[in-house]
């Protein structure tokens, strides 16, 4: 499971991953919206989720606060994404400048978008609206493993651990 501040890496991070170990990721976006950034009906996106966790390998790319505890119960492996700020800001930027077309984490017409002030307000506190909750998954589910990325060095690590 892959988690954290958005332009963090988490998607280019799961697409790596994805093709190194022969596990298909799921980018929550993509299911989120149906078309043109209309959001799916929520229980119809929960069943979706439940169904790809309950898979026996998976990757699932993305944030939906509110369901982290689904995924959480069932992975293995838990990868939160807490770059730096500013970082992720020029990454958000570049992305929508630079969109990497094998990364398709989008449901169909959802073009990346301009950052708006709601979207900064996000990304700025993200670690601060999920905090308390990642130490109760944590607490609940201790013999999940979990790193937390908050540098290129650390970035570097998770990626040798699971091989050249």
């Amino acid at each position: 499971m892959i988690f954290g501040r958005p332009g963090s890496g988490k998607s280019t991070f799961a697409l790596n991953l994805s093709q190194k170990l022969n596990i298909p990721v799921y980018h929550l976006d993509k299911i989120f919206y149906v078309n043109n950034w209309v959001e799916r009906n929520y229980q119809e996106f929960l069943n979706m989720q439940q169904n790809l966790a309950t898979q026996n390998n998976w990757i699932i790319d993305g944030n939906a606060t509110k369901s982290l505890e689904l995924r959480y119960a069932q992975a293995d492996i838990v990868i939160y994404f807490l770059m730096p700020r500013l970082t992720c800001l020029w990454r958000i930027l570049k992305r929508k400048l630079f969109k990497d077309p094998q990364i398709d984490d989008r449901a169909p017409n959802c073009p990346e978008r301009i950052m708006n002030l709601k979207f900064l307000i996000y990304t700025w506190t993200f670690n601060k609206r999920v905090k308390k909750q990642i130490m109760e998954l944590q607490s609940k589910y201790p013999n999940t493993k979990f790193y937390k990325i908050c540098s290129n060095k650390q970035l570097i690590e998770i990626k040798n651990a699971f091989g050249p």
